[in-house]
């Protein structure tokens, strides 16, 4: 073969051999760049885990030492509500005792309101009892929130007492007044929570009420009250239009370790928080599980059927035991009108008064009471934290008539 064929076809495969080797070679990387892609188990120098690294440039431009840059977090999927776990402080609050709570009504209601006292007994002792000072005690009474039914109830008795037994000795009068109120109170209702662990779920508390009455505040003093009696308790942030109740209501169960369901959501589905909350306190097999519902007005129809259809998405895996209507005592008859609304959606099996060492008369014990069928479990005797105490009838009127 001619000599010169063989030179050239050399030379191409030569010059092919070389262009391969080009194409087949890995590009270096760049200086100050880590050689392979890095997982967070392969740290780069200085425990970056991030897959490449850059020089960082200061306000002139200037190039400096080489920083990581860090690896973008991937979001994970965000449940529609979650349990807030309480970070225990260092030292947890101990909330004082139930029993002894009701010892400080006596100096609240004193300082608040006499009407049944000082007025009452006023002119139930004046020598001359004529219809002009039943008159007046009639009045009282209804000044009082006492209602029309129970005052002339009340107004009857004690006539009929006076009459028969002639007394005018302000402490027999005392006595009369202290044994009719006593009555229409009426000792023998059950005032107890149902809140002990049932076979295999905990007892379900649904709290209700119109927009500010202090329904959230009163679902942290009610926990209190239980973590106090060593129950266990989680809490249920179902006023999800309430942008700060969830916190809220947070807030007052991390100060005793009680954990709270809440949304992540402003405007979630207050159903769905609802049967979650549930949910956790039977998976932590608590003893109670409290509901706080957003307030709603009494005459809002589609509110008030949302209310009922919380009560029954959470009747899908656990009975409602209690369902506690907070009241703002201040209100008076106003309360009684919102109370029976309330009641006729779901079934009220208690009432808590607020604020009743306000302005409240007192009277609308009785009227909510005799109005209902269903008696006050609790009060609201101010604004502390433990400011939450059961109701004892006779340790009420002892407090309004002292």
């Amino acid at each position: 073969m001619d000599p010169i064929i063989l030179i050239s076809l050399a030379s191409v495969l030569v010059v092919g051999l070389v262009l391969l080797g080009f194409l087949d070679r890995t590009p270096k990387p760049p200086k100050g760049m880590y050689p392979t892609t890095r997982d967070a188990n392969d740290p780069a120098p200085g425990g970056s885990t991030a897959v490449l690294e850059r020089p960082e440039t200061d306000d002139a431009g200037r190039t400096g030492t080489a920083v990581a840059e860090p690896e973008a977090p991937v979001a994970a999927p965000v449940p529609a509500t979650d349990v807030v776990e309480t970070e225990a402080p260092p030292a947890l609050e101990t909330p004082a005792p139930a029993a002894g709570r009701l010892a400080r009504l006596r100096a609240r209601l004193a300082k608040s309101n006499n009407i049944f006292g000082k007025g009452l007994l006023a002119l139930l002792s004046s020598d001359n009892i004529t219809e002009d000072v039943w008159d007046e005690v009639e009045e009282t009474l209804l000044l009082a929130d006492l209602g029309t039914a129970p005052t002339m109830e009340l107004v009857d008795n004690l006539r009929e007492r006076v009459t028969v037994e002639g007394s005018r000795d302000p402490q027999q009068v005392k006595a009369m007044l202290h044994e009719e109120l006593v009555k229409m109170v009426d000792p023998g209702m059950d005032r107890r929570l149902d809140a002990s662990r049932k076979q295999d779920r905990p007892a379900v508390m649904m709290v209700v009420g119109v927009n500010g009455v202090g329904k959230t505040t009163t679902v942290g003093k009610i926990g209190r009250v239980l973590v106090a009696e060593d129950r266990r308790v989680v809490f249920g942030a179902a006023d999800t239009f309430r942008a700060a109740a969830a916190e809220q209501l947070a807030t007052w169960g991390s100060r005793v370790g009680v954990d709270t369901v809440r949304s992540h959501e402003d405007g979630a589905d207050p159903a769905s928080v609802a049967f979650e909350a549930v949910k956790t306190g039977v998976e932590q097999e608590v003893d109670v599980v409290i509901v706080d519902t957003a307030g709603r007005l009494q005459n809002k129809a589609n509110l008030m059927d949302e209310l009922g259809k919380i009560k029954r998405v959470i009747e899908k895996q656990a009975e409602v035991d209690e369902v506690l209507l907070v009241l703002d005592a201040t209100t008076g008859q106003n309360g009684l009108a919102q109370a029976k609304v309330f009641a006729e959606v779901v079934n009220i099996t208690g009432i808590v008064l607020t604020k009743l060492d306000g302005t409240a008369k007192g009277g609308i014990v009785v009227a909510i009471q005799r109005e209902l069928g269903v008696p006050v479990k609790l009060i609201g005797l101010g604004e502390g934290a433990d400011d939450l105490a059961p109701f004892n009838a006779e340790g009420f009127v002892e407090a309004l008539l002292d």
